[in-house]
């Protein structure tokens, strides 16, 4: 992993992103920690229009790696998560969560796995490539198979990849590093999100490197299966959350190739 492979996942400073001005600071602070490049995330497109979001990312150095978008869009209206891309100068997009899937349904099961194939193939005769970010939903079984796995070998490698998520495959029962290796050639996107067990003895999230995770193994597993882009996530931080990622992407350095 180069460090310029490491990316914000932008839905951790969410809160900071509320205004054209907001965003224009976020972005200034994490290229000051280190940064270069981005994932779209937790921004209101009618309150900070992509035409912006690429110019403030372009000004200070950030590459827009990948989004997050509507998983009603990406099913339904596919086209305009192209036209979204497009103007955003990325190919890379994830279906973020499962609203509304009943993972105890067959029918439900099977129709968001049909709705990815399908909507996965508008996305790569563009040229784009749609992901699924998961999280620990996908680890109950159905039917005695795990839907995870039913996820990726009910769909074409071509239509639809993966955006690994660490933290909710452990959540999930899962072995990170086992899943870095199943999804080879099938995971251009990595989600680093670090998982700890607190002194009240309950699960929590932290920064990257201050947890129970075994990253140096999950990295040089993901690159193994051809991943290109490592983002930092973090859903809740204990305080300032910009201190939250300088600490993740000062670990993360311990470890990139010199």
């Amino acid at each position: 992993m180069k460090s310029s492979q490491i990316a914000i996942q932008l839905y951790t400073l969410r809160d900071h992103t509320n205004s054209i001005e907001d965003f224009e600071e976020t972005c200034r602070k994490v290229a000051e920690i280190g940064y270069q490049a981005v994932e779209i995330s937790g921004v209101d497109y009618e309150v900070i229009p992509e035409e912006v979001i690429v110019r403030v990312c372009a000004e200070h150095g950030l590459v827009i790696c990948a989004t997050h978008e509507s998983g009603e869009m990406i099913l339904n209206e596919p086209e305009k998560v192209v036209e979204r891309l497009g103007k955003l100068g990325t190919s890379l997009t994830a279906y973020p969560f499962p609203a509304g899937i009943d993972f105890g349904s067959e029918e439900s099961v099977a129709a968001l796995i049909a709705g990815l194939d399908k909507s996965g193939e508008v996305l790569a005769k563009a040229g784009q490539i749609l992901t699924y970010h998961n999280h620990h939903h996908e680890f109950r079984k159905l039917n005695g198979r795990l839907i995870l796995e039913r996820i990726y070998s009910e769909t074409k490698p071509e239509n639809l990849q993966a955006e690994m998520d660490t933290y909710w495959v452990q959540f999930g029962g899962g072995d990170p590093v086992g899943w870095c290796r199943c999804l080879a050639g099938r995971l251009p996107i990595l989600h680093l999100k670090d998982y700890r067990v607190n002194e009240e003895s309950e699960v929590e999230f932290c920064e990257v490197g201050y947890g129970n995770l075994n990253f140096p193994e999950i990295l040089k597993q993901a690159e193994k299966s051809g991943c290109q882009w490592f983002a930092v996530e973090q859903d809740t931080c204990p305080g300032d959350p910009f201190e939250s990622i300088a600490k993740s992407f000062d670990y993360l350095q311990t470890l990139v190739e010199s």
